[in-house]
C-alpha cells in the first residue's frame, strides 16, 4: 500500500466524490498544489477496447496549443543534409552508427527520437531499448521522415504521442499547473479531440470507459464522461 504526505492526504479530502468537469478539475488543481516544484498535468484514459488485438491498437500524436511547457530533449539518426537539418533546429544529439551504439550500451537521457527512413533498417537494432520506453521512431507518429528539421520543431512546439498500454490505459501529459487555465483547457481538449479521433473501426461498444486528471504528486481527479465524448 502507497504511504503519502501530508500534503497529498490533506489534499485528497477536498476532492469531491462526484465527476468534475475539466475546468472545475483543473481549476481544483492549481488551487491545490502538492509539490513544491512546477507539477505536470496529466489525463489518464481508461479504454473499452481489447488491447490485445493489433486491429484495435491506439497510437498517434496530438499537437498541444499551448505547448507542454517542457524541454523536450531530441535525438535523430540520421547523415548528410538531414543530419545538419536536424542539429540546427535544436535537437539534442545527431548521428547514425555512433548514435547506435551509445543507445545499445544503455543510454535513453531523452525524450523523443526521429529516423530518416535509409536510417531505419540499423536503428531497428536498438527496438528493445527505445520499444518499452516508447522512443522507436515510428511513421505513424511523423518520427520517420527525412524532414528532420520539421520533425523536430514540432516536438519541440509540444507534439506528444500517446499510445495505449497493455492493459488499455492511455497517459498524455498536458501542461504545467502554472500554465493559465484556459490553455490547459484548451490542451486537454485538444487530446481529447484526438483520442476520439483515434477511434479503431474495428472498436464496439464504450470506447471510454473513466478519466481522470491528475498532478504530478495530487489526487486522481475523475472527469464526467460526457465531458470527452465525442
Amino acid at each position: 500500500m502507497a504511504i503519502h504526505g501530508k500534503k497529498y492526504s490533506a489534499v485528497s479530502e477536498k476532492v469531491l466524490k462526484d465527476d468534475y468537469t475539466m475546468d472545475g478539475a483543473i481549476a481544483f488543481l492549481q488551487e491545490n498544489p502538492t509539490a513544491k516544484f512546477d507539477e505536470t498535468l496529466e489525463f489518464a484514459f481508461r479504454m473499452g477496447v481489447d488491447p490485445s488485438k493489433s486491429d484495435q491498437a491506439i497510437r498517434s500524436t496530438v499537437a498541444l496549443p499551448h505547448g507542454t511547457g517542457k524541454d523536450v530533449r531530441i535525438i535523430v539518426f540520421a547523415t548528410g543534409d538531414a543530419a545538419e537539418a536536424a542539429r540546427e533546429a535544436g535537437a539534442l544529439e545527431v548521428g547514425f552508427e555512433d548514435l547506435i551504439k551509445k543507445v545499445q550500451d544503455g543510454w535513453t537521457d531523452f525524450d523523443a527520437a526521429v529516423a530518416t527512413p535509409d536510417a531505419m533498417k540499423e536503428v531497428r537494432k536498438v527496438a528493445r531499448v527505445l520499444g518499452p520506453r516508447g522512443l522507436m521512431p515510428n511513421p505513424k507518429t511523423g518520427t520517420v521522415t527525412d524532414d528532420t528539421a520539421a520533425a523536430v520543431n514540432q516536438l519541440k512546439a509540444g507534439r506528444v504521442e500517446f499510445r495505449m498500454d497493455r492493459n488499455g490505459n492511455i497517459a498524455v501529459p498536458f501542461g504545467k499547473r502554472s500554465f493559465e487555465k484556459n490553455a490547459l483547457l484548451e490542451n486537454a481538449q485538444a487530446i481529447v479531440d484526438a483520442i476520439n479521433g483515434a477511434r479503431p473501426a474495428s472498436a464496439k461498444g464504450t470506447y471510454i470507459k473513466r478519466v481522470t486528471i491528475s498532478s504530478t504528486m495530487g489526487p486522481g481527479l475523475r472527469i464526467a464522461l460526457k465531458e470527452i465524448s465525442a
